[in-house]
């Protein structure tokens, strides 16, 4: 099993993974039914110094040691609905750090349970702290489902959590790979699964408004949270992966 594990994530886990100048990413495991579910956290140096987490991972006191030799951690950013869980851990280990979320989270029971402290809403611009140097969005769905995108402008890179999802189908186990398949999130031609391509169709006017923003931006890569995330040609792999959409 623990093979299959390793098989289905992107070791090595929990350890920064340098992509572009001040960009990192940290590729780690969320154990869900009995598997491993790849996630990923984007973590940005700001001009100022500090480091911006997005999707926060795993907390470890080796990704920790690995932050503090890049600059201190300044914002936790849990982006939606769904990634918010190890926000908390962040905010234990980097108590000076502000915290943002997307808009409903801290109404959510579970949220609200979880003790999560939560300083600023995001909104659909940027706050002052980033305006320079990153682009946002809100992507607002039904159900109170919302998603923030962010682009960074200096490395030309979007950052989106669930909007895509690119297993690739020889990481999946072979039980699993029908279900992935039917939900649309199959690599190489990923997309939003159908789950959430539901919610998001609830306010289509919306969502198509903030995929169109985001296709404006022109990014050379995206990062999101599961799967493959698109290395080069960005804007024309994120156009294909909202052809549900647009």
């Amino acid at each position: 099993m623990a093979h299959d594990h390793d098989r289905m994530t992107y070791p090595p886990l929990d350890t920064l993974k340098p992509v572009a100048d001040g960009l990192w990413i940290v590729d780690s495991a969320l154990p869900k039914a009995g598997v491993q579910i790849p996630i990923r956290m984007t973590v940005l140096r700001l001009a100022s110094g500090g480091l911006w987490l997005h999707s926060p991972t795993r907390c470890t006191p080796g990704l920790r040691a690995e932050m503090e030799r890049e600059g201190p951690v300044a914002h936790v950013v849990a982006p939606s609905f769904a990634h918010w869980s190890f926000a908390k851990d962040w905010q234990a280990a980097c108590p000076t750090a502000t915290n943002w979320a997307a808009p409903g989270l801290r109404d959510r029971g579970q949220v609200r349970r979880s003790g999560l402290r939560i300083d600023h809403d995001l909104a659909s611009w940027p706050p002052e702290e980033w305006a320079a140097e990153i682009d946002q969005v809100l992507v607002p769905g039904g159900m109170n489902v919302t998603e923030a995108a962010f682009h960074h402008r200096p490395t030309r890179t979007l950052i989106l959590t669930d909007l895509v999802e690119n297993f690739e189908p020889e990481k999946l186990n072979p039980l699993v790979r029908p279900l992935i398949r039917a939900a649309g999130a199959l690599a190489p031609g990923g997309k939003a699964a159908a789950h959430y391509r539901l919610v998001m169709n609830m306010r289509r006017d919306k969502v198509k408004e903030a995929a169109r923003r985001m296709l404006s931006w022109e990014p050379e890569r995206v990062i999101f949270s599961h799967g493959a995330w698109f290395e080069r040609d960005g804007a024309a792999q994120l156009r294909r992966s909202f052809r549900w959409l647009l």
